[in-house]
């Protein structure tokens, strides 16, 4: 159910909407808009009393979602969901005609590494880093992270050179200390139903990059969202990784098509990482020309000075001087479609 607002609207009509949507035992969820407000309502088994809602001052009317996912929708938000990332050297915002440049290595594995990727990406104009301090791995026996000590290299990145951090929580006591250190928590494929993560990314006071996992449809994709905007955070992005596919000639087959699906179904600003999408190097820079031309609003880039020495995903990495190409043409390629890298 979404209550629909008047454009004049006040906040205290607005709040005492939410009050009296409370009180029936359902959730509120105001979503505010550039012309009006519109409160997405969840929690409901059955029909709501829409005469108790319609009555309240400030309500223009209430209609009835018909989508599984409510706030994820476009019917609950027609605006796209714009998201400012608060990092030392100012916001990036990421949506709208905003596309965001995201790189660093798959995994932190020194200080020493980390430092010296970032001062080279960082001259290409990047200015959020990636690296996983937790790396969930097929094998047990692969590397799986550094753990804090990675997330406090982390946090020399950004005291150093100015750039937000993205990096992944595995289950919720990781998703502690992320949401501690990092700018914004990644939910990674393979925790993509992972309900009770996404509940906790639900509770958490930053903004969440969720992944789409190696098998999931658009519409498991999309609910798996909702289970994060369901418990109050509103600010999430959605990530194309690639999908699982009988394809034998790349890691995973990425499903570019899915960018302007949820564009038509979903408010929310959607990325594409063509490092895992691929899983070969020298398909990254092709990849994401495509990603920016078909709409996406970021790039998640995979960028190791030695990659034939990384401890995760060396083959999938480019290197900086590659890094600075990529980042060159994606400027040429927003700017014919009326956007700008940041």
């Amino acid at each position: 159910m979404l209550v629909v607002m008047q454009s004049h609207a006040t906040e205290a009509q607005i709040r005492a909407v939410c009050e009296r949507i409370e009180r029936l035992g359902l959730k509120a969820h105001p979503m505010p808009g550039s012309l009006r407000t519109a409160i997405g309502i969840t929690g409901n088994k059955g029909a709501i009393d829409l005469g108790v809602l319609e009555s309240l001052p400030g309500v223009v009317e209430c209609i009835p979602v018909s989508k599984p996912y409510k706030l994820v929708s476009r019917d609950t938000k027609e605006e796209d969901t714009i998201l400012r990332i608060p990092t030392p050297s100012g916001d990036v915002i990421v949506g709208g005609q905003h596309i965001a440049l995201i790189a660093g290595p798959c995994a932190v594995e020194t200080e020493e590494q980390c430092l010296a990727i970032a001062e080279r990406i960082k001259k290409s104009g990047a200015r959020l880093f990636r690296g996983g301090a937790y790396k969930p791995r097929t094998s047990p026996y692969s590397f799986q992270g550094l753990g804090e000590a990675g997330l406090k290299i982390l946090s020399k990145v950004r005291a150093t050179h100015g750039f937000g951090i993205i990096t992944e929580a595995i289950d919720n006591e990781s998703l502690d200390l992320v949401e501690e250190y990092a700018d914004v928590i990644q939910i990674g494929a393979r925790n993509m139903q992972n309900f009770s993560l996404l509940k906790r990314a639900g509770r958490a006071k930053k903004p969440v990059l969720l992944k789409r996992g190696m098998s999931a449809t658009l519409d498991e994709f999309l609910m798996a969202a909702e289970y994060i905007l369901s418990e109050g955070n509103y600010n999430v992005m959605l990530c194309e990784r690639g999908v699982r596919t009988f394809s034998d000639f790349s890691r995973n087959t990425l499903d570019l098509a899915v960018i302007p699906a949820v564009k038509k179904r979903s408010h929310l600003p959607i990325l594409v990482d063509p490092s895992h999408g691929t899983g070969k190097r020298h398909k990254v820079l092709p990849l994401s020309r495509a990603a920016v031309a078909v709409g996406a609003d970021g790039l998640l880039i995979e960028v190791h000075h030695e990659p034939d020495k990384a401890l995760s995903d060396g083959m999938q990495s480019i290197l900086p001087e590659e890094f600075a190409v990529l980042a060159d043409e994606m400027r040429q390629i927003a700017a014919v479609l009326h956007r700008t890298i940041n």
